[in-house]
C-alpha cells in the first residue's frame, strides 16, 4: 500500500484538504481508542492489504454462488490464521480493522461472534473446558441456531423440542413441524459442524421454555451430516451471499444431557429441572451481540459517507449560476444536507456504542457477583440502540448511494454492497419493531414505578420535570430531547391506562397504542444517543480544533433530528415554533461551515482504499479512471462479439419478422 503522500491526488481534493482546521490524526486516534490502537490497526491492515491471498483474481460479482462462497471461505480461513499469527485473534470482530477484506460476509463470522460467546456466557466450567478450547483453536466450527421458519424474534414461540430421557440421560431433539425448521443461521448451510441450538426444554412432562444446547451436526472427519440431521443452505439473499445461511431439521436426534449449557439452569440425572436465579440471565450473549451491531452499523455508515463525500468533492455538475463553471456537487446545500448529517451520525453511533459497551462490562461484573438488578435496563438499552442504529445506518447508506447519482448504483462503487450488508441488521438479532416495543414495555413499567423508587440512570428522565429551557446550547437541546421523550411516555401511558379503564384488556390496549409506543422507544433511544454524543465531546481530552469540529457535528446532529421530529418538541413545549425556526436557519449555517471540513473528517476515519473497495471513494479522487478500469474487468468484455449473439440475436435479426 503506497503512502498517501505518494499518490497523485486530484486538485479538487487537494484544495479540500488544504481547508482543514483540525488535526485529522488526532480524530483518528479518538475513533480507534488511542494512538497505540491506531498503530496496531494500521499494522494489521498493512499486512492484510499486502497479502495476495486476499485479492480476487476475478471480481466477486462475476462468480457463481458456489464459487463466491468457496472464495470467501478461503479468505476467511486465511484471515483467521493470519490474525492468530499476528496475535490478534479477537480483533477480526471489529469491522474498523478488517472490514473490506471480506467482501460479502464471513462464513466463519458467527463462529466468533455467537458460538464462542454463547459457550463462554452460558456454559459451566466443565462445558467450557470441553468445547471452548477446541472452538477457539477452530478444531470445531460452530454457529448459533435460534430462528425458525415460523418463528423469529418471538423466542418463546420456538417449536424445536429437546425432551429429556432419564433412562439414557439424553435429550431428544425433534422438529415436529415444517415451521420448526431452523432457518437463517449463517455458516449453518455448509461451513459449521456444531451449533448452539435453542430448543424448548421438556423434562418430567413439563416444558421449561427455550434453552441452549451444544449440538454436533456433522462428522468431524468427513463433514457429512449425521443421522437424524437434515441440513443445507437456504439460497441467494439480498446480500451477504457468502455466509451460507442454512436450514436445519431434527428427527428424534439424541445428544448427551451435558450438552445443555448449564451455567444458569440445569437438568439433573433424574430429570429434575433447576431453574436459574434470574430468568433473563441468558440475555448476556444477545446483549453483547447487539452492542456489536451498533459498532458495526457505525462502521458501515462510516465507509458509505467516506465514499459519497469524496465523490461529491470530485464530481462537478450543472450550473449554480448561468455561465459559471460547473461546481462541485458538495457545494449544493441539498448535497450537504444529505451527507454531513450522516458524518455526524457516524460519531453519534460510535459514542453511544462505546457507552453501552462500558455499561455491559460493568453489568456483567455485577452479574458475576449475583447482582442482576441492572440487567433489564441493559437489555432495554441494547435493544433500542440496535434498532435505531440499524435503521439510521441503513437509511444513511441509501442516502449516500442516492447522493452519488447513477454511479452509486454500480457494484464497483461498493455502496450497494454496504447497503445490503447493513439492512439485514434491521431484522436479525431481533426485528426492530419488536425490539422497540420491548423498550417501550420497559419505559412504561419504569414510568409507573417512578413515584415509588428512583429509576435507573438511562431512564432517569422519566422522573424529571417536564419544563423547557429558554437556552439553545447543545446541553439545552439534549434536555429538550429528554423532555420530549419523557412527555411522549407520559402521554402514551395515559392513553394506555384510559383504554384499560374503559374495559379494554391490557394486551389489546397495548396493541391499540403500539404505534405510539414505538415512537416512545425511538425518542428515548435518540435522547440517549444525543446525551452520550454531547457528553463525550465535552469530556474528551483533545485539542480545541478537534473539539470545535466535534461540537459542530454534535450540534448539527441535535438540530437535524429535532427538525425531523419537531412535532414531539412542539406538542410538549420543550421547544417553541420560534426555537424551531431559529434552529432550522442555524442548520443551514452549520452545513456551510462543516462543508469545508467534510473531506478532512472522512479522511480521519482512515479507511484504506483497498478496504474501502470503491471506485468512487478513493483517497486520490481518480474516480473516472477507476470506473472505466472496473468496467473493463467484466467477462462480457473478453470478446468483441458474445456467444449469445450467434445463439439468439443473429437468428432474430435474420428472421425477417
Amino acid at each position: 500500500m503506497a503512502p498517501k503522500s505518494e499518490l497523485k491526488c486530484v486538485e479538487d481534493l487537494k484544495r479540500e484538504r488544504a481547508k482543514c482546521t483540525f488535526n485529522t490524526e488526532e480524530l483518528t486516534n479518538i475513533m480507534d481508542g488511542g494512538k497505540e490502537k491506531t498503530a496496531i490497526r494500521r499494522e494489521i491492515q498493512r499486512v492484510l492489504i499486502n497479502d495476495p491471498e486476499f485479492s480476487d483474481i476475478v471480481p466477486q460479482d462475476y462468480l457463481s454462488h458456489e464459487d463466491r462462497y468457496g472464495n470467501e471461505l478461503r479468505k476467511s480461513v486465511h484471515l483467521m490464521k493470519t490474525l492468530d499469527r499476528l496475535g490478534a485473534q479477537d480483533k477480526n470482530l471489529d469491522t474498523r480493522i478488517v472490514g473490506g477484506v471480506l467482501k460479502d460476509g464471513n462464513p466463519l463470522g458467527l463462529h466468533k461472534s455467537m458460538f464462542l460467546p454463547a459457550i463462554r456466557g452460558q456454559g459451566n466450567a466443565q462445558q467450557q473446558e470441553e468445547w471452548l478450547g477446541r472452538a477457539e483453536r477452530a478444531e470445531i466450527i460452530g454457529t448459533y441456531a435460534q430462528t425458525e421458519l415460523g418463528h423469529g424474534t418471538f423466542v418463546r414461540g420456538l417449536e424445536t423440542t429437546a425432551t429429556y430421557d432419564p433412562a439414557t440421560q439424553e435429550f431428544v431433539l425433534h422438529s415436529p413441524t415444517i415451521t420448526a425448521t431452523k432457518w437463517w443461521p449463517g455458516a449453518l448451510g455448509k461451513t459449521c459442524n456444531y451449533a448452539v441450538v435453542m430448543a424448548q426444554l421438556y423434562t418430567q412432562g413439563r416444558c421449561h421454555g427455550p434453552h441452549p444446547f451444544v449440538v454436533q451436526l456433522r462428522d468431524e472427519n468427513t463433514h457429512r451430516s449425521l443421522p437424524g440431521i437434515t441440513v443445507g443452505e437456504i439460497g441467494p439473499r439480498l446480500g451477504l451471499n457468502t455466509n451460507d445461511n442454512g436450514f436445519l431439521r431434527f428427527d428424534h436426534y439424541r445428544i448427551p444431557r451435558n450438552n445443555l449449557l448449564m451455567k444458569h439452569s440445569q437438568v439433573l440425572e433424574d430429570g429434575t429441572y433447576v431453574k436459574p436465579i434470574h430468568s433473563k440471565l441468558s440475555y448476556g450473549t444477545m446483549i453483547l451481540v447487539r452492542v456489536g451491531i451498533v459498532y458495526d452499523c457505525s462502521r458501515k455508515l462510516e465507509q458509505a459517507v467516506t465514499i459519497a463525500t469524496r465523490y461529491s468533492a470530485v464530481r462537478h455538475q450543472s450550473e449554480m449560476a448561468p455561465g459559471e463553471p460547473e461546481p462541485q456537487i458538495l457545494d449544493y446545500q441539498t448535497q450537504q444536507y444529505k451527507l454531513i448529517p450522516q458524518i455526524a451520525s457516524v460519531l453519534a453511533l460510535y459514542f453511544s456504542a462505546k457507552s453501552a459497551a462500558q455499561i455491559y462490562t460493568s453489568v456483567t461484573a455485577s452479574m458475576e457477583k449475583g447482582n442482576v438488578q441492572l440487567l433489564p435496563e441493559l437489555h432495554s438499552l441494547s435493544s433500542g440502540l440496535k434498532a435505531v442504529s440499524s435503521d439510521d445506518a441503513t437509511s444513511g447508506i441509501e442516502i449516500c448511494r442516492l447522493a452519488c447519482g447513477g454511479h452509486g448504483y454500480l457494484a464497483s462503487s461498493n455502496l450497494p454492497r454496504l447497503y445490503t450488508g447493513t439492512t439485514c441488521a434491521i431484522t436479525y438479532e431481533g426485528e426492530n419493531t419488536v425490539l422497540l416495543l420491548q423498550v417501550a414495555r420497559y419505559l412504561i413499567k419504569t414510568h409507573r414505578a417512578a413515584g415509588r423508587r428512583a429509576p435507573p440512570s438511562s431512564v432517569s428522565h422519566l422522573a424529571g420535570e417536564l419544563a423547557s429551557s429558554p437556552s439553545l446550547s447543545n446541553k439545552a437541546l439534549v434536555e429538550a430531547f429528554r423532555v420530549s421523550a419523557s412527555a411522549l411516555v407520559v402521554e402514551t401511558e395515559a392513553r394506555l391506562q384510559k383504554l384499560c379503564d374503559m374495559g379494554r384488556e391490557y394486551h389489546h390496549a397495548w396493541n391499540d397504542c403500539s404505534v405510539q409506543l414505538v415512537k416512545c422507544a425511538q425518542a428515548h433511544t435518540r435522547h440517549y444517543i444525543c446525551e452520550k454524543f454531547e457528553a463525550n465531546v465535552e469530556s474528551l481530552d483533545c485539542s480545541e480544533g478537534v473539539r470545535n469540529v466535534l461540537r459542530s457535528l454534535c450540534r448539527l446532529y441535535l438540530i437535524y433530528h429535532i427538525t425531523l421530529t419537531q412535532g414531539n418538541f412542539l406538542r410538549c413545549g420543550a421547544l417553541t415554533a420560534r426555537h424551531i425556526a431559529v434552529l432550522e436557519a442555524e442548520l443551514c449555517e452549520l452545513l456551510a461551515t462543516l462543508r469545508t471540513q467534510a473531506v478532512s473528517i472522512v479522511d480521519a476515519f482512515d479507511i484504506p482504499d483497498a478496504l474501502l473497495g470503491s471506485t468512487l471513494g478513493c483517497w486520490d479522487g481518480n474516480v473516472y479512471e477507476r470506473l472505466y478500469n472496473a468496467a473493463l474487468k467484466s467477462p462480457l468484455n473478453k470478446t468483441d462479439v458474445p456467444k449469445a449473439y450467434y445463439k439468439y440475436l443473429r437468428p432474430l435479426i435474420k428472421s425477417s419478422l
